[in-house]
């Protein structure tokens, strides 16, 4: 590293707190500061969506995931996955994004409060809680990584717990001030450098790779797209066969996309369900370029160390590009790529902050408090939330230390407790009209409780006499989704009709009010 490089990391830290609040600064509502007062344009959006579910663990993971753990290649099979998520939100935007643009809903689970009450929107939102906690602590832990990296080469040992606290800061800077705005405008400029940086990569590695690379990339299976073994146990287990990914991978960003607060604010600040529809699924398709562009680094980055494997390089998947950055990239371009991968966890951190400020005001605070209070105090409880979230993040982030699982799979593994429930939930609401909130409360339970079980303790033999491994994570939401939708309708035979709520929340017609209203 050169003191330009880190010149350049600090400006650039610096510049996007600055840049955001700017941006955002002029704050009206509380829906101004929630969903942007659905004015937003589609593509920035789409940008803001492949940015935050992007963060430290895509950048500095994905080229990591050519190489498997055993010792062999995963190559591009990874690439199944996005495939299956474009399927998933295509399915997302035109059967639950018509329940969202109905009247003035600025959360994913008020849908839930309108169909089965609002205990049921409280118990969702706070899962959606608790699922952002952890999955955004291992995220804000994975920006860590690369950082003490490049403090260490300094001299300068520092703990990841301190280096946490420091993003954090710069983050609550413009995700206080500037709102939704300021997330998504920062989201656009993030997600441009770093992908600059990642071309810019590619370029340097083309002039330093062997002849004839491709053809031993071809041969050791390094291009390799498709995972067609259908053996059941490898079905199973293995996040690259073709059935998971696809599979898995759609009802996965089905539930992401779809039932997820985090990304649902994003939508729900376009400003019609078209402009909806065209960030939601251009996201996957600009996702699966991306990802298809880290592979490419990863692919690039075996062939230039000598097509080893990560136990000859004596590395882990984690750590070959943060290595090649800090080391062999020229002035600037690493201290630019460096500062787009740190700026990229605060990019996430910040939409995590503003979506749960915003299910904890509207969700929680509104519903249980049964106040109409007015929209500057609505305003004032979301910044409040924003500092209380950012502080909780920070403790949770600092208690990890172990790096020695590929984060991005500890990051998506996660969601495996809570996805299939809060999927499941809409579904239900949608599809079983006899289904009570009571219905949905216990199913919701019961799932979580089962899926906790499945993710802990449920072990599968891949082969006669092999090592006992965990279903793959893919399969987690569709089989949360299963034991939701399958313990409510069981439970919905109680009732002789059905739910006079479901009526009127499963009409995607605008009430005449705001229909005069818009006009």
């Amino acid at each position: 590293m050169n003191a330009v490089d880190l010149v350049i990391i600090v400006v650039y830290l610096a510049a996007m707190p600055v840049i955001g609040v700017l941006v955002g600064r002029k704050q009206r509502s509380a829906a101004d500061y929630f969903i942007g007062e659905r004015s937003l344009p589609w593509w920035a959006v789409c940008f803001s969506i492949v940015a935050t579910e992007t963060s430290t663990l895509t950048v500095i993971s994905t080229p990591g995931l050519i190489w498997a753990a055993s010792g062999n290649y995963n190559g591009l099979t990874y690439l199944q996955l996005p495939f299956g998520y474009i399927i998933g939100r295509t399915l997302v935007a035109f059967i639950m994004l018509p329940r969202y643009f109905k009247g003035k809903q600025s959360t994913a689970y008020a849908f839930l409060g309108e169909r089965f009450g609002g205990a049921m929107q409280g118990v969702s939102s706070v899962a959606f809680i608790v699922t952002r906690l952890l999955a955004e602590g291992v995220r804000l832990f994975a920006g860590a990584i690369p950082i003490q990296y490049i403090l260490s080469s300094y001299g300068l040992h520092t703990q990841y717990w301190q280096i946490v606290v420091v993003l954090t800061a710069l983050t609550l800077i413009y995700a206080l001030v500037g709102g939704i705005k300021a997330v998504v405008w920062v989201d656009v400029i993030q997600l441009s450098v770093y992908i600059l940086g990642a071309l810019i990569a590619v370029v340097v590695l083309a002039t330093k790779l062997p002849s004839g690379w491709t053809s031993k990339a071809s041969d050791a299976g390094i291009f390799k797209v498709f995972d067609f073994n259908f053996d059941i146990a490898h079905l199973l287990t293995s996040q690259y066969a073709f059935l998971t990914a696809v599979v898995g991978g759609a009802i996965f960003t089905m539930a992401s996309h779809g039932a997820d607060q985090l990304i649902v604010q994003r939508f729900l600040a376009c400003r019609s369900i078209r402009d909806g529809r065209k960030a939601l699924i251009g996201s996957g398709i600009a996702v699966t370029i991306q990802f298809g562009l880290f592979l490419l680094v990863g692919a690039m980055l075996w062939a230039h160390n000598g097509f080893k494997t990560l136990k000859e390089l004596n590395l882990k998947g984690d750590d070959v590009f943060t290595r090649f950055i800090t080391s062999e990239l020229p002035v600037g371009v690493a201290g630019l790529l460096i500062a787009a991968i740190l700026a990229s966890t605060m990019g996430a951190l910040a939409s995590a902050l503003n979506a749960l400020a915003n299910s904890t005001v509207a969700d929680l605070y509104q519903r249980f408090t049964k106040r109409k209070a007015a929209d500057s105090k609505l305003l004032r409880h979301g910044r409040i939330w924003t500092l209380v979230w950012a502080v909780v993040f920070a403790v949770f982030a600092s208690l990890f230390t172990s790096k020695d699982n590929p984060v991005i799979e500890q990051g998506l593994a996660i969601t495996g407790y809570t996805y299939g429930a809060l999927l499941g939930a809409f579904l239900l609401g949608m599809w079983i009209k006899r289904a009570r909130q009571l219905d949905a409360i216990i199913a919701f339970v019961a799932t979580v409780a089962v899926m906790a079980f499945v993710v802990l303790g449920v072990k599968i033999a891949p082969s006669p006499g092999g090592k006992p491994v965990v279903l793959a994570f893919p399969w987690y939401t569709l089989l949360g989704v299963l034991i939701t939708l399958v313990v409510g309708g069981l439970l919905s035979l109680r009732h002789r009709g059905d739910d006079p709520r479901a009526a009127e929340a499963l009409s995607t017609k605008p009430d005449p009010a705001e229909a005069e209203e818009a006009a």
